[in-house]
């Protein structure tokens, strides 16, 4: 049997180590452990080939007294000492996980070592440990009875178990666990107590008997022995745990308590694991290492200190842990050359790195606070703030506050946000919405701006409160939203604590920089229209801008009155005296996003809002553009009626597929007149102070190609002449004496018939962006701000898989696959990308480089999630 049994100690396992199957999986982890040089106990462990026929080994005992006898010497203590008693435990080891058998502990404990250990422990401790070795020991009678179908034992054993657990939860006192004892003694073997050899011996054979006995074992499970420490043995003994660095920020730096005189942590409060004695905290930390580079990731550590000595016990995964501690240990083993660039790049999925873009939650601060759970994730992270119920009470609050040096977050709690929110959605940290989902309004524009969206379709708003989730909230409460990526959202009435994201520290520009190198031949653009959103794409690693949404430029406080103005001008004059004041602005935008990406190219999408999303929707703003005019020289002014019955008229029933886009360019052409000025007249003025710009011009809703030619190359019909946007850059060209420059002028793809119809539309298109928000909308008829109030009855009936705003539906993969080849036919060097949220989404990015795309264009916070998407293709991670 001799060659059956494998010694294991610090440092020391057998020369040739035997397979799992003979081990089992603790066997195996057990000797990792002892050859990493953990200060791991001595331990024996008795193969799978003899462990289920110990009943049968006549030297047994001799045996163990061998190798107990080398345990004595590593712990100080012998087996069966009444002085100072060696207590042991046994691990049964199957080779598969799913195989589950008690830990047995305290074999050891007899009539004749019990009041030594008492000494060191006490009598209470001590004998709650006597009946919890009894308790393991009838747990293996009871599986034995089980499998032999003996009911009569079964009873038997089980009402023992029942009034010992019993007693071991209700009970702390040595006397009640002697009454105890002394009932349940008279069921046990014959010497269980009399010695601790005797003990074992009994104990083993009834383990390997119920091994032989059980069909589950196929002769692969086997049997550890180790001795056990106590944490509360003596004045020089502790108990504690530790992760191994951080799990929020990820510094290097033990993070645990540690529990002076206690055999656990569940007896009392511990203290800081970082002010225990310095000869420890050494050792601890070297097992930190080392268990760190074994394993590839953090994990928590248990650890006794008995006498002295630091005993290392098991560990285990940590389950809460950022993103920031992943990267930042992850790092630390690249750097040490445990990993190299392939491994680091896998080991994060892309998704995972919306947490460490956005703040987190501290979850001890939340312990106090009543939450509601459950929601939509329009764009994760978490934030705090006083709700408000619209823009203009938001906003106003917000200026008091700035004024009075108060605290300046809010949320916008709203049923559904519309392009006149975004400035209140810019200065907030957060939105709370009833209506919509991941490609609602509100979450697009949160994404861009780097702010928190929860939709919660239970929200109602009756004026200055709302009901959520059987709560009451008013205006002016404060509330912390907390959106993961993955998980159910959370409400918490108050204030949590956040942890804010730090990109510069927290690891993750430089794991960036390694990805980078794995990202070839497919680009990553931003969607961008603010000069501190581009810097932040640059640092993230944008090839450009994808989509500037000139739009979101007329929203500013400053300029939607003069745009306003220029939508109710009564004549083309008129509107170009408005328009020359905004080409004032938009020139001051492009400016500033040209000079940023600097050499990149930078694709403005010309206006594609329906007018009447700039006018007016509610009072307050309506008197704010009443008091503009009114301000106006030499202006008539319409009386409020008048100005009413204005919007009135330019209100669609479905402005979706209204007058928007292109269409306002060919009713309104001096928009675009001036929008193209704008963008050529700052150009070649950076073109005198040598900035490199790459302008796109890109012109939206294009159903066909007549409507492309004309906007591009003008029209002259009797009695009146359109200005193609080739013309006007000539025009602003040789007004400036300048050098021509290169730059291209395409078109976005989201309508059906501009995908079937890409060969012609690509005569006069040098690039598509396929815009697959309006896409998805127009082809599967279904409205990105309306479709959650039915799509769960959808998804209950398996008629349509996930959410096709954040999945590309199979249908709008084929248009989209459809008009990449037949534009490519008509012109070969067409440039080809993907705009909108869908272009962070791993799995579409995946079919966008299969299908001969050239990029794709996202949120300034997607941008990492997709270069880390493309490199993880790119090295052939499965599951993408």
């Amino acid at each position: 049997m001799i060659k059956n049994v494998h010694y294991f100690s610090r440092n020391e396992v057998p020369k040739n180590i035997p397979e799992v199957r003979k081990i089992g999986l603790r066997g195996k982890e057990a000797l990792e452990f002892a050859k990493l040089n953990l200060p791991v106990l001595p331990g024996l462990i008795i193969d799978a080939d003899v462990a289920g026929r110990l009943d049968q080994e006549e030297k047994l005992e001799t045996l163990l007294k061998k190798y107990f006898e080398k345990f004595s010497e590593k712990t100080g203590k012998g087996y069966g000492s009444k002085d100072n008693p060696l207590l042991l435990k046994i691990v049964v080891s199957p080779s598969l996980a799913i195989s589950h058998y008690p830990t047995l502990h305290n074999f050891g404990l007899t009539h004749k070592t019990i009041p030594g250990f008492n000494k060191f422990v006490g009598e209470n401790f001590g004998y709650h440990e006597v009946l919890f070795l009894v308790k393991g020991y009838l747990e293996i009678e009871a599986k034995i009875a089980e499998l032999e179908n003996n009911v009569k034992t079964i009873k038997a054993v089980e009402a023992a178990l029942v009034s010992l657990s019993k007693t071991l939860k209700d009970k702390t006192k040595a006397a009640d666990f002697k009454k105890e004892l002394d009932k349940i003694e008279k069921i046990l073997p014959e010497g269980f107590f009399s010695d601790s050899y005797t003990q074992m011996a009994i104990v083993l054979k009834r383990i390997s008997y119920m091994l032989s006995i059980d069909e589950l074992d196929d002769d692969d499970v086997a049997l550890i022995i180790q001795p056990m420490v106590y944490g509360n043995y003596g004045k020089d003994s502790a108990a504690g745990y530790y992760n191994t660095r951080n799990v929020v920020t990820g510094e290097a730096k033990l993070e645990g308590e540690f529990f002076q005189g206690k055999f656990d942590s569940t007896v009392s409060d511990g203290k800081d694991i970082n002010k225990l004695d310095k000869k420890y905290i050494g050792e601890l930390a070297k097992c930190a290492k080392l268990v760190e580079e074994h394993f590839k990731e953090i994990r928590t550590i248990r650890f006794t200190v008995e006498n002295k000595n630091v005993w290392f016990i098991d560990q285990r995964a940590v389950m809460s842990k950022s993103t920031q501690a992943d990267i930042k240990t992850l790092l630390d083993l690249h750097s040490n050359k445990i990993i190299d660039d392939n491994y680091l790049i896998k080991a994060i999925k892309p998704t995972q790195l919306n947490e460490i873009l956005h703040p987190v939650i501290d979850y001890g601060s939340t312990k106090a606070l009543k939450d509601i759970s459950g929601g939509i994730s329009g764009a994760p992270g978490a934030c705090i703030g006083k709700i408000y119920f619209s823009t203009e009470k938001l906003l106003e609050e917000y200026k008091l506050a700035q004024q009075n040096g108060l605290d300046t977050r809010f949320i916008l709690c709203l049923t559904a946000s519309f392009a006149e929110d975004v400035k209140a959605i810019e200065v907030s940290t957060g939105v709370l919405s009833s209506e919509g989902g991941y490609s609602a309004h509100a979450s697009v524009v949160s994404r861009q701006y780097g702010k928190i969206s929860l939709v919660k379709p239970d929200l109602k708003l009756n004026g200055n409160k709302a009901q959520v989730g059987g709560v009451t909230l008013k205006e002016g409460d404060y509330i912390t939203l907390n959106v993961p990526h993955f998980g159910e959202p959370h409400i918490y009435l108050g204030q949590a604590t956040l942890i804010e994201p730090k990109p510069d520290s927290s690891g993750l520009l430089y794991y960036l920089d390694i990805v980078k190198k794995y990202v070839k031949d497919f680009n990553v653009r931003v969607n961008a229209d603010k000069a501190r959103d581009a810097e932040l794409a640059l640092k993230f690693g944008a090839d450009g801008i994808g989509l500037c949404r000139t739009e979101h430029m007329f929203f500013d406080e400053k300029r939607i009155n003069v745009f306003r103005e220029m939508i109710i001008a009564e004549d083309s004059s008129k509107r170009k005296a408005s328009l020359k004041k905004l080409k004032t602005m938009q020139k001051k935008d492009f400016k500033s996003l040209f000079k940023i990406m600097n050499g990149k190219e930078v694709t403005i999408r010309l206006l594609d809002a329906p007018l009447h999303e700039f006018l007016p929707h509610n009072d307050a703003d309506f008197k704010g553009f009443m008091d503009y005019l009114k301000s106006k020289k030499d202006v008539k002014v319409p009386t409020p009626k008048e100005l009413k019955s204005l919007f009135e008229g330019l209100k669609e029933f479905n402005p979706m597929l209204g007058h928007r886009g292109c269409r306002i360019a060919v009713s309104y052409p001096e928009i675009y007149s001036m929008q193209v000025e704008a963008i050529f007249e700052t150009v070649y003025e950076l073109q005198k102070e040598k900035v490199i710009v790459k302008p796109e011009l890109m012109i939206p809703l294009i159903m066909n190609p007549e409507e492309l030619k004309l906007i591009i190359y003008g029209k002259k019909i009797e009695g009146f002449a359109y200005k193609g946007l080739m013309d006007i850059e000539k025009e602003v060209r040789a007004a400036m004496k300048a050098k021509p420059v290169d730059f291209k002028v395409g078109t976005m793809i989201e309508l059906p018939a501009s995908a079937l119809g890409a060969g012609q539309i690509a005569r006069y298109a040098q690039f598509f962006s396929f815009g697959t928000n309006d896409l998805t909308q127009t082809t599967l008829g279904l409205s990105r701000d309306d479709y959650n109030s039915f799509m769960p009855d959808y998804t209950l009936y398996d008629i349509i898989s996930g959410n096709p705003f954040s999945l590309l539906d199979s249908n709008v993969k084929e248009l989209i696959s459809t008009a990449v080849r037949r534009g490519v036919l008509t012109r070969p060097d067409l440039k080809k990308g993907l705009c909108g949220e869908h272009g962070a989404n791993p799995e579409n990015i995946k079919f966008c480089m299969e299908n001969g795309l050239d990029y794709v264009s996202c949120s300034t916070y997607s941008v990492p999630i997709a270069k880390l998407a493309i490199a993880q293709i790119n090295l052939g991670v499965s599951g993408i």
